[in-house]
């Protein structure tokens, strides 16, 4: 069978790496980015630069989105010459970011009635992973959809789960960072009391790994909190914009949730003191000069 023609917008680590990895594997690409020199190393390995959203999604069978916030996903969609503007009937967006659902939920509807579908597939793992096609993807849409893209995403990802309907993928992925980056959070603020306290960071952690609370994620607290390595690849900036859509699906859910509120209020104040570039445990240097 000819493989699909993929149209993808956000070639950052995470998605430069996938639009390597699909050249590789044969696919023909449309591209398009903000940064031009990322755009010409796809297009240098046989890639085409669209010049809109529009144009991109009306030469492509499934569009694919690796981009930052919900609001820039909005804007490529809503755009007089975005991607609403130029699909085709019977195409895909595929979204690998991580988006607010309820907002996911509405492109669906959006796309929908343009005779589109959509599946939310928000991404676990790294850029290296990316480049060798071996992403954990949380896939959810229906399934006739999700039937039509698996092969492609089958190349993208080792593990390739279908979680439902739109908009459980962004669920998942954001429960899932809500609890890892709460669990960083309160572990980095462990070793800075320990330390304000008197007790070796060191021992600290031959005592809490001893138990059930060892983890990679106290490996990581660790590995900066005790050896000063900041190794766990993912910022405070995108840690605080997790959170902050976490809280909001809570509230669309008519719940709340104070851990969430108070992991959130401090990455705000991290990000506000200057370390919103840094890795979620360097929020630790935070937590050993905050005062009262």
């Amino acid at each position: 069978m000819t493989k699909p023609v993929i149209g993808f917008i956000g070639l950052g680590l995470m998605g430069g790496n996938m639009v390597e990895n699909l050249q590789k594997r044969g696919y023909q690409l449309n591209v398009m980015d903000l940064n031009k020199e990322a755009v010409a190393t796809c297009v240098a390995r046989g890639a085409k630069e669209a010049s809109s959203a529009k144009e991109l999604a009306a030469a492509s069978d499934i569009v694919m989105l690796c981009l930052t916030t919900s609001a820039v996903v909005e804007k490529l969609i809503y755009a007089d010459d975005g991607i609403l503007a130029g699909i085709k009937e019977g195409a895909v967006l595929v979204d690998f970011g991580t988006s607010i659902p309820a907002s996911t939920r509405k492109i669906g509807e959006d796309l929908a009635a343009k005779g589109a579908g959509m599946i939310d597939a928000p991404l676990g793992r790294t850029p290296a992973h990316a480049k060798d096609g071996l992403l954990n993807i949380m896939a959810a849409g229906d399934t006739e959809t999700f039937n039509k893209v698996k092969p492609v995403l089958d190349d993208q990802g080792e593990n390739v789960f279908h979680l439902g309907a739109l908009g459980a993928g962004h669920t998942t992925k954001l429960v899932n960072n809500f609890m890892g980056m709460t669990t960083v959070v309160a572990m980095s603020q462990a070793f800075a009391v320990a330390d304000r306290a008197g007790v070796n960071r060191q021992q600290l952690f031959d005592i809490m790994s001893a138990g059930p609370s060892n983890s990679p994620f106290m490996q990581f607290c660790k590995n900066y909190a005790v050896d000063g390595v900041s190794d766990l690849g993912f910022s405070i900036a995108n840690a605080n914009k997790d959170l902050g859509y976490f809280l909001e699906m809570v509230k669309d859910l008519g719940t709340e949730s104070k851990i969430a509120e108070g992991s959130s209020a401090n990455l705000n104040a991290a990000l506000d003191a200057g370390l919103g570039n840094g890795n979620v445990p360097e929020i630790f240097d935070y937590f050993l000069k905050l005062e009262k």
